[in-house]
């Protein structure tokens, strides 16, 4: 037995819906997405800004909240989404939902810049 749980595999239980061997079934799967993190509208904006390359400051001023309020969104995610640093925020975002937060953000700054 492995010390601390280091290098020790977990061996799901075997599908019987499946072939022989098969692992995790379709409720595993099921509680492991649902087990996933949810991003609000206003986080998903917090990361859409970060991704832009913007400060808690600019993030406060396009978003109308305090720099504070910013910095707490950014704390938020960082734990939800596992990461110790603000720059991580948009590549974890990116790699849970697999939609590009700085693509969004360009498209909605070359909206504004068109008038």
């Amino acid at each position: 037995m492995a010390a601390s749980g280091v290098g020790v595999q977990i061996r799901l239980s075997v599908n019987r819906h499946g072939p022989p061997g098969a692992l995790a079934s379709d409720a595993m799967y099921d509680a492991l997405k649902d087990a996933l993190p949810t991003i609000t509208d206003r986080q998903r904006q917090v990361v859409e800004l970060i991704a832009a390359g913007c400060s808690n400051e600019e993030v406060g001023v396009r978003l109308g909240i305090s720099p504070r309020t910013a910095k707490a969104h950014c704390d938020v995610l960082r734990q939800k989404l596992g990461v110790t640093r603000r720059r991580q925020i948009p590549v974890a975002y990116r790699e849970l939902t697999g939609d590009d937060p700085l693509s969004r953000s360009l498209d909605s700054t070359a909206v504004g810049s068109r008038d």
